[in-house]
């Protein structure tokens, strides 16, 4: 067990360079899994998470070295379909691998996965659009066995944009014979480098980005060499860092437009935003509380949710975060309590009034973002606080303490007692 020990009120200046995204990292590393052969993903962070899918794609058949931030996943000798139990609940995202091993082998079968417990996650959207396109599932005993002797191309209506299920289909769907056709699909980002990616696999997929995706089935696809886009929530956080801290920070491989909400959430809270080609400066003097609802892209990120959180609990007035995504993303607000916010959560609202400081103190990371929220609070706390439990933060953050200080904060990482 390790944790982070942090000196606050230390303002954060210098640029720093985001790495690629892990939540476009994982779908297209189990994409890799469609064809056979050797693709090559640059600019993959090393995270547990990537560390957990890199375990099951090598348990399941495939050879996976990695060349600094690149990662050469070979996946002619994959044959089994089965992923095992305790690596589906290591992590959420090792539901992905429902859609590849359909589409190339018609068969899959695993278990419920795990991952953040920020509320329920029911998988019923990818079964119910695996369905469509003409699988058959069966769930008994905590498993989800699907197959299909042929996926056929189908009408898709999610009731809600899941971003998953969306990718999920997807996968699917692009080696299904026929069209397919997603509707009110999920519009992230992280959709779009998707999209980019099998169709350079050879698959014919347009409107992602939109919430009506239309997929025609291929028989065949290649394996290719491919970057991962930029990391828009590790972006998000430092763009946050540089501001709770009243810093000047420039955050360095972005894609701007993938920040508009929180960029102008910033700007309403007293920052001044400067936005470049594939940079976002940051430099605040005062901080005014403003009211935030999460919601799916392009609305404001759930993922941003904890991070935004602990700067409203320094800046003036009340503020009011609307939770709409998870049920239980504000398991952090006892920690920030401890450190002098003053919060109180009535469902999935949190009321935020503004205190002039924090106060350091020892907390424990219940959750990947709200551990960045946390560090982030530490920060501009008085004295010096214990953040625990930071294997939660590691699923997301590549070296995070390094990276915050090369901008000037006194953080370190420590093995617990």
């Amino acid at each position: 067990m390790e944790k982070f020990i942090v000196k606050g009120e230390v303002q954060l200046c210098g640029s720093i360079r985001v790495n690629g995204a892990k939540n476009a990292a994982l779908p297209i590393m189990a994409a890799t899994l469609l064809c056979s052969g050797v693709s090559v993903l640059h600019d993959v962070p090393f995270l547990r998470d990537i560390k957990v899918m890199q375990d099951i794609l090598t348990l399941l058949g495939a050879k996976i070295t990695r060349e600094n931030n690149a990662l050469v996943i070979d996946t002619t000798y994959v044959s089994k379909v089965e992923v095992p139990e305790h690596l589906m609940r290591e992590m959420r995202a090792s539901v992905f691998l429902m859609g590849p091993l359909l589409g190339r082998f018609r068969k899959v079968r695993l278990s419920y996965p795990g991952g953040c417990a920020i509320g329920p996650r029911p998988i019923n959207l990818h079964i119910k659009a695996l369905e469509k396109i003409g699988a058959k599932v069966t769930e008994s005993f905590g498993f989800i066995d699907a197959e299909a002797v042929q996926l056929t191309g189908g009408e898709i209506n999610f009731d809600f944009p899941s971003v998953g299920a969306t990718e999920n289909a997807m996968m699917a769907a692009v080696r299904a014979n026929g069209t397919t056709i997603i509707r009110n699909a999920a519009r992230e980002p992280e959709i779009c480098d998707l999209q980019r990616f099998l169709n350079a696999m050879g698959g014919k997929i347009t409107g992602a980005g939109t919430d009506t995706i239309r997929i025609d089935g291929v028989a065949t696809l290649s394996p290719v060499e491919y970057r991962i886009m930029p990391d828009r929530i590790e972006a998000g956080t430092f763009l946050l860092a540089g501001a709770i801290t009243r810093g000047d920070v420039v955050v360095d491989n972005i894609e701007p437009e993938y920040l508009f909400s929180l960029t102008d959430k910033l700007q309403e809270i007293g920052s001044q935003i400067e936005t470049g080609a594939s940079y976002v400066r940051v430099k605040t003097k005062e901080l005014r509380g403003v009211d935030i609802k999460t919601l799916p892209y392009p609305g404001f990120p759930t993922d941003l949710q904890a991070p935004m959180l602990s700067l409203l609990t320094i800046a003036k007035g009340t503020s009011i975060i609307t939770e709409t995504i998870f049920e239980n993303r504000f398991k952090h607000v006892d920690e920030l309590t401890r450190m002098g916010a003053k919060i109180k959560v009535e469902g999935r609202t949190a009321i935020i009034r503004g205190v002039p400081r924090l106060t350091g103190a020892i907390v424990a990371a219940p959750d990947l973002r709200a551990g960045g929220g946390l560090v982030l609070a530490a920060m501009a706390a008085e004295g010096i606080s214990e953040i625990e439990h930071i294997f939660h933060i590691d699923r997301g953050y590549e070296g995070l303490e390094w990276k915050l200080q090369k901008l000037g904060a006194q953080i370190r990482r420590q093995s617990s007692n």
